[in-house]
């Protein structure tokens, strides 16, 4: 009377082990798909086609093995396949850095600080500086300034109490952005170096005389 207890513990076991074996399973190929599923994020049309594919797989893996091999260990992962392809927000086209660089053509992105446009709050912006302009934009890439590189008369970093700032002077026009932290003075040479590296060094006057010699 004793063997009945003895022979299902080793069956409850079993469905133990065959459980976390698939759990175990699921979440690895969880941790492979990550980087797939970013990428597959950024395109709408990608992210649709992914959702209706998780859906149809959720819902076969809840009927198909309760109506043929009577399986219910399926049916809990399908069942959460079916929810999250329910649940998962569309998609929201949105650019990153890299991308608008290659469209402006800038060479460099870097962090411009907080600059405060006219009539308008101050906001974050970073700098896409190209070998002929220097774009400032926001963090939803809206343009805030534009600034010829050859137009560039100085760039000069400079320390304001507790923060720094750095000063563009270009024609008769001037803007200045503000850093603040522990990083702002770092993060503010970055871009006076940079910016001094693209601007064109104008051509040095020659005395009258050497000119007409010459």
């Amino acid at each position: 009377m004793s063997s009945a207890p003895a022979a299902a513990v080793p069956h409850d076991e079993g469905i133990v082990a065959r459980l976390r074996s698939l759990l175990l399973g699921a979440l690895f190929a969880l941790v492979l798909l990550i980087p797939r599923l970013l990428h597959i994020r950024r395109n709408p049309q990608s992210w649709m086609a992914f959702r209706i594919f998780l859906g149809f797989g959720g819902a076969a893996f809840v009927v198909l093995p309760l109506s043929l091999w009577k399986s219910w260990l399926a049916a809990p992962a399908g069942l959460a396949m079916f929810l999250a392809a329910i649940l998962l927000p569309p998609a929201k086209p949105h650019l990153i850095p890299d991308d608008k660089a290659r469209e402006l053509g800038a060479l460099v992105v870097l962090n411009g600080g907080t600059f405060q446009p006219r009539n308008a709050a101050l906001t974050p912006v970073q700098f896409f500086v190209g070998p002929e302009e220097i774009w400032a934009l926001d963090s939803r890439f809206h343009l805030l300034l534009v600034i010829p590189a050859s137009e560039i008369a100085s760039a000069t970093a400079l320390q304001k109490k507790d923060r720094w700032i750095l000063r563009v002077r270009w024609l008769d026009n001037s803007a200045e952005f503000s850093y603040t932290g522990i990083f702002a003075e770092h993060l503010v040479r970055i871009a006076e170096s940079t910016i001094a590296g693209v601007m064109h060094s104008p051509l040095p006057v020659l005395p009258r005389s050497r000119a007409a010699s010459a």
